[in-house]
């Protein structure tokens, strides 16, 4: 009987331990899904402002000149651009949005993005 008693025992504290950890894995969702409704307007303007169009344009023009191809991808919220071993992602936050530059696979600074600002500088900016 000793066994039976000791694996029921078991049993019951995996069962409370995953009840526990069901609770903060919704907190966590829950957090997540705030964080994401904050960011939404900022995400929205992201994608359909006239400095993104801009962006991309001045990029991929750049990036020619370069002769190098700039590779241009959405990720949920997330634009980001590529080029060789440099990238660029644009992420929405509650506060705005912020630019992520990475080289190599490291990320190098996170600076704020000014929807109203030159897109050409921060192509330029990443690019160079």
């Amino acid at each position: 009987m000793g066994f039976l008693d000791n694996l029921e025992n078991s049993l019951k504290s995996l069962e409370s331990r995953d009840e526990r950890d069901t609770g903060r894995e919704h907190e966590r969702r829950e957090a997540e899904g705030n964080a994401a409704r904050a960011a939404a307007p900022h995400a929205e303007r992201l994608r359909n402002s006239p400095f993104t169009a801009a962006l991309l344009e001045h990029a991929t023009r750049m990036g020619f000149a370069k002769r190098v191809k700039v590779h241009i991808v959405w990720l949920d919220t997330t634009l980001r651009l590529e080029a060789r071993d440099k990238r660029l992602d644009l992420r929405p936050t509650p506060d705005g949005v912020v630019g992520v530059f990475t080289a190599n696979g490291a990320e190098l600074r996170t600076t704020p993005i000014d929807l109203d600002g030159d897109p050409e500088k921060l192509a330029r900016e990443w690019l160079d």
